[in-house]
């Protein structure tokens, strides 16, 4: 997994290798690593809170028959909090209490609906995927940081349906995808990383797949500061006792300008689009301002020669 440590510029950078592989890229993953928390843990779990509250219907959504499923994912989620990050939450009497916002939940409001708490108390979204007829479905879900879809629009669908958009997934992730999940063991949760480069740095984006026309505000001059990358880093584990796979979000927004200190991530980014299919390139809506972010990183690269 492509990790920035210990050096100034964004904290994953899934592009550096300059190339771009339509594949799953997944690497095991270390429970005590589950779960990501950051600077920006109090912030966003503040901004969840307030979409839960006046947009609930767009943020969290399940089906009949996921309520058991949902308590496993809770339990295990505050099981891992006190293990691995003590002191962020704490549980008392039927309670759970967030340190960071002093916000208090009781267990009881949430008996049908667990997972709606659950997101509630750590950074990333939860997809709860169950299996159907068709493949693994989205069960239920705590998607308050959509990167341009709709929860309503997925919910109940199979793995190949949610993902009939994207570019090129039919014919070179849905089989193997699906695969992966049948055969995904509960002592094996894996990780991988996803990127793109947006021009709007909010989290809650539920639209802006597929834009054609250009941006003619965006220049080389400016798309420091006009572009933002988005890197979500995903995690997929089996629920031992249920038999559901947890697919978790965890999303990071960092300005294009932050590249100015990484030259060779900016070369890393500049090749990987250049190595992007135009279908992806259309998908990931980078046409509008894609001349303008070429000219940007080659700058970049030029200053540091």
């Amino acid at each position: 997994m492509d990790v920035v440590s210990k050096v100034k510029g964004p904290r994953y950078a899934p592009y550096a290798s300059g190339r771009f592989q339509m594949a799953m890229g997944l690497v095991a993953l270390d429970l005590k690593d589950w779960i990501d928390v950051d600077h920006n843990r109090a912030a966003e779990l503040c901004e969840k809170e307030r979409l839960l509250t006046v947009q609930h219907e767009a943020v969290f959504g399940d089906l009949p028959d996921s309520a058991a499923a949902q308590r496993e994912v809770l339990m295990l989620l505050l099981d891992n909090l006190e293990r691995c990050h003590p002191g962020l939450v704490s549980c008392d009497e039927g309670t759970v209490t967030v340190a960071e916002t002093g916000k208090t939940y009781r267990l009881a409001d949430f008996a049908d609906h667990a997972l709606d708490l659950a997101g509630r108390l750590v950074q990333e979204d939860l997809c709860l995927m169950t299996p159907g007829e068709e493949g693994y479905v989205l069960h239920a879900a705590s998607l308050c940081f959509p990167g341009r879809w709709v929860l309503a629009e997925k919910l109940g669908r199979p793995m190949m349906g949610i993902h009939e958009p994207v570019s090129g997934y039919a014919e070179k992730l849905g089989k193997p995808v699906d695969r992966f999940f049948t055969h995904l063991k509960a002592d094996k949760p894996v990780a991988r990383l996803n990127w793109s480069v947006m021009d709007d740095p909010a989290l809650f984006q539920t639209s802006g797949h597929s834009m054609t026309e250009e941006k003619s505000e965006i220049t080389p001059e400016n798309a420091g500061e006009c572009l933002w990358l988005r890197v979500e880093r995903q995690t997929l584990r089996r629920l031992p006792q249920s038999g559901d796979i947890l697919f978790t979000i965890r999303t990071f927004v960092d300005p294009l300008s932050a590249l100015e200190s990484r030259p060779d991530l900016a070369a890393g980014l500049r090749g990987a689009i250049a190595d992007m299919p135009e279908g992806m390139q259309r998908y990931k809506s980078l046409v509008p301002f894609r001349a303008a972010l070429d000219a940007y990183l080659g700058a970049l690269m030029e200053r540091a020669a």
